[in-house]
């Protein structure tokens, strides 16, 4: 099925529900490409070719096997529908922007080539429910002036802000599987940009206390605007 799989809504995360409430390998079998975190708010997750990776606060990836656990993950089975070549040095936010057909609509993306002047982030552990906007400030930043790799993730519809990250989210992790990150900036200098088309979103609502008792009426769509410009 064509269709985009959120084991929990954003907003939770936001809210510092960051409880694993899904494994790594349930994750698997909804989808082939995508991102997220972990359990404890525990570095970044890279979804490639059915297989998954941990970015830990130093930018190091390692690959995690399939009990390691979830607050938050979107995937989908990956199939492109369209492969487009951009000028060199164009951005890649911009380059998404342009390249997709309505911004009411949902896309899983995959971009492999080589990066130029690009700036990724991971997060710390947390030991306490401490709102995201909050973690952002402690994260860590990491710069490539070159690299070559793959980002993945998704466009999402302003409308969707409470269940998931709005415009393009994308994970970075590099062609030796060592290093990544949450894409902040960068630009495209060879390669070429994978849309595929969701017309379906499936979401698990986690039966969890702290979910199930949270107050999750939040402007997030302003929060994730404050989140994505630390660093």
């Amino acid at each position: 099925m064509r269709a985009a799989y959120l084991s929990a809504p954003i907003n939770a995360l936001l809210d510092g529900l960051y409880e694993g409430t899904a494994t790594v390998e349930e994750i698997l079998r909804e989808g082939d490409l995508g991102l997220g975190t972990f359990e404890d708010l525990d570095g970044e997750m890279v979804i490639l070719d059915g297989r998954a990776w941990q970015v830990d606060n130093h930018g190091q990836a390692r690959e995690v096997d399939g009990t390691a656990r979830t607050p938050f993950a979107c995937v989908a089975r990956f199939r492109a529908d369209t492969s487009d070549e951009v000028p060199p040095g164009t951005g890649i936010e911009q380059a998404v922007a342009a390249l997709i057909p309505s911004p009411n609509m949902l896309y899983a993306i995959r971009i492999q080539g080589v990066f130029e002047g690009l700036r990724v982030r991971s997060v710390p552990r947390q030991e306490a429910y401490t709102p995201l906007v909050e973690v952002a400030k402690q994260q860590a930043t990491f710069d490539f002036p070159e690299v070559e790799g793959t980002l993945c993730g998704f466009w999402t519809p302003a409308f969707l802000h409470s269940v998931a990250v709005p415009g393009c989210h994308l994970h970075f992790l590099d062609s030796a599987r060592q290093r990544g990150g949450h894409l902040l900036s960068g630009r495209l200098r060879a390669g070429a940009i994978e849309l595929m088309h969701l017309p379906r979103l499936n979401m698990a609502l986690p039966m969890t206390l702290d979910f199930l008792t949270a107050n999750l009426d939040r402007d997030s769509q302003a929060e994730l605007g404050v989140i994505e410009k630390e660093g």
